[in-house]
């Protein structure tokens, strides 16, 4: 399987996007550089189709100097973009598809209508069905190794996504930033929304590996915890 990385930016109180979902970017200057310096060690970055539809992403490397770090790191100069829509129901006018510099790939599931998998495909260079009602995301994964070469990848979210992959054990190391707001709400997405695990003795188990202040936001690192 390809390691697997998560990097997310949240409130005080835990929330990666107000209730209404109007306000998703919080985070500082140096929390969007971190995130690009992240994907400068990705072969291949990964998002739902929420978090590329809501916003102006294109999920690519960014500016000159992080291309350069790219390389430096013995990466292609651009990386992979994967997209996970499990009804097909992803914009063909989303941004992330007016820039043709390295492929996109769109994960979904055989709940796609016919009409959406055309759409799709008209626009995505491969479009993978992984799963009838859910994705399988350990079969994805494998996919993506074997056939695109992925190594490291790089999940963005939201929510939903971020839920799966930590169910199905395929998060290794968990980049957190902590912001400076509160934004509340009983609705507002977290890092970690969906099914979620139903006891504690299943919950995903990790592990401290570092803390650095920048500001008033705080950058943690998690690593997986392998203990029984």
């Amino acid at each position: 399987m390809p390691f697997g990385l998560a990097n997310l930016a949240m409130t005080a109180d835990g929330k990666i996007a107000t209730a209404n979902r109007a306000v998703s970017s919080f985070g500082s200057a140096r929390d969007h550089e971190h995130l690009l310096e992240l994907r400068a060690t990705a072969d291949a970055v990964l998002a739902g189709a929420r978090t590329v539809d809501s916003a102006p992403v294109n999920l690519g490397p960014g500016p000159v100097r992080f291309r350069k770090l790219r390389r430096q790191n013995g990466l292609a100069e651009y990386n992979l973009r994967v997209v996970v829509s499990g009804n097909g129901s992803l914009s063909p006018q989303a941004e992330v598809f007016r820039h043709r510099f390295s492929p996109v790939l769109v994960l979904t599931t055989e709940r796609a209508s016919p009409a959406n998998l055309r759409r799709l495909r008209a626009t995505a260079d491969e479009v993978r069905i992984c799963g009838r009602r859910e994705i399988d995301f350990r079969e994805a994964f494998a996919w993506l190794r074997e056939e695109w070469g992925v190594k490291r990848l790089l999940c963005e979210g939201g929510g939903g996504l971020n839920d799966a992959l930590f169910r199905a054990g395929l998060i290794d190391e968990l980049h957190l930033t902590i912001c400076p707001q509160i934004f509340g709400g009983r609705t507002a997405p977290t890092i970690a929304d969906g099914t979620g695990f139903g006891h504690l003795t299943r919950a995903f188990a990790l592990q401290f590996e570092s803390l650095r202040r920048s500001g008033d936001e705080a950058f943690l690192v998690f690593s997986r915890s392998h203990r029984d």
